[in-house]
C-alpha cells in the first residue's frame, strides 16, 4: 500500500491506550507533529495538541472533538481486519514513527501491535511504554549504551542474528518464540547486531530513547519483504 500521509520530519503516532501525559509528552519531544490512531486524539487533544490527522475507524473518539471533522482531519477506515495501529502505519511514511498509546492497558492489544511492527518492516517505529521501548532490529545496528544495560531480544518467528557487546552472545543460536528467546540480556561493550530476517524485536529501557533512536535513524532499512 502506498502512504496517503508523507512527511519529510519524525512524527508522534498515538494510540487510544491508557497513556500517561508525561509519556506523551516526552514522545513529543522527540517528534513534536502528531498523527492520531482514532481515540488517540483524545490524548492528544488533552494537551491541547492538534494531530495532523486522525486514522482509524473513529469509534474511540470522543464527541468533543467534533469539531476536527470540519477542519477535514478524520480520515475514517471502516474495516475491521486489522487495528487502528495497523491501518494507521501502513497509510503512513516518516523518517522515524514513535508509537505512544499502543503498550499500555490491554495486554492483547500490546501483542498485536508488536505483531504489526513486523508487518511493516521498512517502517522505522519504536513503541514507547511507561519502562521500555521496543522496535524491529534493522538489517544492521551499531549503538552504544552504558554498561550493563539491559538489553532484550525477543524473536517473533524462527531467526539468528549476530551479534557483539552482548554479556550472553548470541552466535550459533536460532531464536524462536517457543524455544530460544533472548530476554534479560545485557550490554558488555559497543553494540552491534546483525539479524538474518525481520523477524527480531529489540526491548531497551525507555531512558535510551535518544541513543535508539539517532542508531536506527543511521541504520540501514528492511525492503518492504523484510528483506
Amino acid at each position: 500500500m502506498e502512504p496517503q500521509f508523507s512527511y519529510p520530519h519524525p512524527v508522534t503516532l498515538v494510540g487510544a491506550a491508557p497513556l500517561a501525559a508525561d509519556l506523551l509528552r516526552f514522545a513529543l519531544n522527540f517528534a513534536p507533529k502528531a498523527i492520531a490512531a482514532d481515540g488517540g486524539v483524545n490524548h492528544l487533544r488533552a494537551l491541547g495538541v492538534d494531530p495532523l490527522a486522525v486514522i482509524g475507524d473513529m469509534d474511540s473518539v470522543a464527541l468533543e472533538h467534533q469539531q476536527l471533522w470540519e477542519r477535514n482531519l478524520f480520515f475514517p477506515i471502516a474495516e475491521q481486519d486489522s487495528t487502528d495501529f495497523e491501518k494507521s502505519l501502513a497509510r503512513l511514511a516518516a523518517p522515524m514513527i514513535f508509537g505512544v498509546g499502543f503498550l499500555g492497558g490491554r495486554f492483547d492489544h500490546a501483542l498485536a501491535a508488536q505483531t504489526v511492527l513486523l508487518r511493516y518492516p521498512h517502517r522505522k517505529c519504536i513503541l514507547l511504554g511507561s519502562e521500555d521501548i521496543v522496535f524491529l532490529a534493522p538489517p544492521r545496528l551499531s549503538l552504544d549504551l552504558p554498561l550493563e544495560t539491559r538489553l532484550s531480544l525477543f524473536p517473533m518467528a524462527p531467526v539468528k542474528i549476530l551479534s557483539e557487546g552482548l554479556y550472553w552472545p548470541t552466535r550459533d543460536l536460532t531464536f524462536q518464540p517457543d524455544g530460544q528467546v533472548g530476554t534479560s540480556n545485557k550490554v558488555s561493550g559497543p553494540l552491534r547486531l546483525q539479524p538474518e530476517k525481520a523477524k527480531m524485536l529489540v526491548i531497551l529501557p525507555r531512558l535510551h530513547l535518544a541513543q535508539v533512536a539517532a542508531a536506527l535513524d543511521a541504520a540501514p532499512s528492511w525492503s518492504v519483504l523484510g528483506t
